[in-house]
């Protein structure tokens, strides 16, 4: 079953149980996700490859966990909570995150490979990261594990 499937799966049983922020939450997931059909129709394409779903998916848990930290700095810790509750939910569709162990190893086999040995160099290190660790770990962290070992 793919995403969308599974979606409109979790909208109904959401609706049974009356659990309005995951039913809200799934809603606005499958209204993305039907976006990006629309969008790449015209490249002849019919559905969603999985990459572009999970990329999809990282992006949405990515626009909460941002929306998290503005709302906290603006002293919102009403919506803060709100967009953490989607956030969960959003991650029930994503692959699990890898440690911070694990992403640093990755990290430094990419150092490694590519001969990077100053912050200089980091957008060397960065493509190739993001690239193997896409869905798998937030940019921002591979960001700042890549900096403290290159600085």
């Amino acid at each position: 079953m793919g995403l969308k499937e599974t979606l409109t799966e979790d909208i109904k049983l959401a609706m049974k149980a009356k659990d309005k922020i995951r039913l809200e939450t799934i809603r606005s997931i499958k209204k993305v996700v039907l976006e990006k059909e629309v969008e790449v129709r015209p490249k002849g394409q019919t559905e969603l490859t999985p990459e572009q779903e999970l990329e999809v998916l990282a992006q949405q848990a990515k626009q909460r966990r941002d929306s998290i930290e503005q709302y906290r700095q603006g002293g919102r810790d009403d919506l803060a909570d709100k967009e953490a509750q989607e956030l969960v939910i959003i991650e029930a569709y994503l692959p699990a995150q890898l440690s911070e162990e694990e992403i640093e190893a990755v990290i430094d086999n990419i150092i490694a490979s590519v001969g990077a040995s100053s912050a200089k160099e980091m957008g060397k290190v960065m493509g190739p990261a993001m690239k193997e660790l896409k869905g798998k770990a937030d940019g921002k962290k591979v960001q700042e594990i890549v900096k403290r070992k290159l600085g």
